[in-house]
């Protein structure tokens, strides 16, 4: 447990109990690696990790294509968060409009050829940066335990989080 100094006084604020030591540092180690990835693959390819994160959720689904209400679900965004990561994926041709033969006040965000083509190179390159973080840090030992650890918590279900999950997701 740490004990962090006051920024007031100089004196030690009592012991942080275990729990939000651990919730803090599954905290910090979120961010910071996402912001590698993101990193990474906009300097390799272009996207951010929610634009990859999109792509790989059109990629999966049936015809390559879903409600845009429910990808903004699914990556956690807003109505108007989605409409802006999609306006920008659409003017990358990575990404285009479809409506709906049944109901005109439906529309769907359809991943392109050249959305799939980059989904699939990106894909490939973050893959390699993902175990290359994890191999710089863990034995495959530590990594079974880490892994059995993290299924403790309450999870989204698996397709939710890696659409189309396979050994290389």
């Amino acid at each position: 447990m740490s004990t962090p100094a006051t920024a007031d006084t100089g004196t030690t604020a009592p012991p942080r109990p275990a729990e939000l030591e651990a919730w803090v540092g599954l905290l910090r180690a979120h961010a910071a690696a996402t912001r590698r990835f993101n990193r990474e693959l906009m300097a390799s390819h272009g996207l951010t990790i929610n634009d990859f994160e999109v792509l790989m959720h059109l990629a999966s689904a049936d015809d390559g294509r879903l409600r845009r209400v429910d990808l903004a679900e699914r990556v956690l965004l807003t109505a108007s968060g989605i409409t802006r990561l999609l306006d920008g994926l659409e003017r990358s041709k990575l990404v285009c409009k479809a409506s709906c033969a049944a109901d005109a006040r439906v529309t769907y965000a359809e991943i392109t050829p050249r959305g799939r083509a980059l989904l699939s190179a990106a894909r490939e390159s973050h893959v390699e940066g993902v175990r290359a973080l994890f191999a710089e840090r863990f034995s495959p030992e530590e990594l079974q335990e880490l892994t059995g650890l993290l299924e403790r918590l309450p999870l989204a279900p698996q397709a939710d989080v890696c659409p189309g999950a396979d050994a290389a997701c």
